[in-house]
């Protein structure tokens, strides 16, 4: 947390020393960010400042007034249904406007989402694929949060906007539920799951096994785009007045 000249609060993020010295990882940061700072919508913070050349990159983008959505679901439980509703149009929201700049998340997860008064705020795109392009020549270096990687992730085939939407399932069902789609435990038993068993989806209501199917479907070819997820849901949706509106 940090605050700009007139005492605004914002949240700063600084590249680790491995990573400043890459040249090649500043190159790939500045573009992911430059593209970042094209996409701010009502559900994800804008980029405020940054710097990509000096000896300690970083960047900083409004701060959000609220938990993640992990943390929110572990203290609280599970969110009723209205709410999850809610919840995920704005996610979808976030990742349509995202996804139409080429640009994809690939580590959506609930750590990632925070939750404020009026809705939720997907946080760090761009920052996932430049740390993914600088650690791609290192082995078996697992890339994204295991609970919520796609299958074409999980078995090292190319993934991209599908990747976000699998994980975008994932979250509903966290929300719904309190646990991830294919449970916990040691990460190689998680993505066993992913690539090979059908997710659990108990304390999913009926009104949203649909949409969470078809978002967690093996193929990616065969899963709804953000723009799909979105209108399945509702529609786009306007940020909320107060947190008691919707949450």
């Amino acid at each position: 947390l940090g605050l700009d000249p007139s005492g605004s609060p914002a949240a700063v993020k600084v590249v680790r020393a491995e990573y400043a010295y890459d040249p090649g990882f500043r190159e790939r940061f500045a573009r992911e960010l430059e593209l970042a700072q094209r996409v701010h919508g009502n559900y994800t913070p804008r980029v405020l400042a940054a710097d990509t050349s000096g000896q300690t990159p970083w960047l900083a983008t409004e701060y959000v007034m609220g938990p993640s959505l992990q943390d929110l679901v572990q203290d609280t439980g599970p969110l009723p249904e209205h709410a999850v509703r809610f919840m995920g149009r704005g996610i979808a929201q976030a990742l349509e406007r995202v996804h139409a700049t080429g640009l994809v998340h690939r580590d959506l997860k609930p750590g990632n989402v925070m939750v404020s008064p009026s809705g939720p705020q997907v946080i760090d795109f761009g920052i996932a694929r430049a740390l993914e392009d600088a650690r791609s020549g290192e082995e078996e270096r697992i890339t994204g949060t295991p609970g919520y990687m796609a299958p074409e992730t999980v078995e090292g085939r190319e993934s991209g906007a599908a990747a976000d939407v699998f994980a975008l399932g994932g979250l509903l069902v966290h929300a719904l539920t309190g646990h991830g789609p294919f449970g916990d435990g040691h990460p190689s038993a998680v993505l066993y799951r992913i690539a090979n068993l059908e997710p659990d989806l108990d304390g999913v209501p009926a009104s949203l096994r649909g949409v969470v199917t078809a978002c967690l479907e093996k193929d990616p070819s065969r899963r709804p785009n953000a723009a799909q997820v979105l209108q399945a849901l509702g529609g786009p949706t306007a940020p909320a007045a107060s947190s008691d509106v919707w949450l």
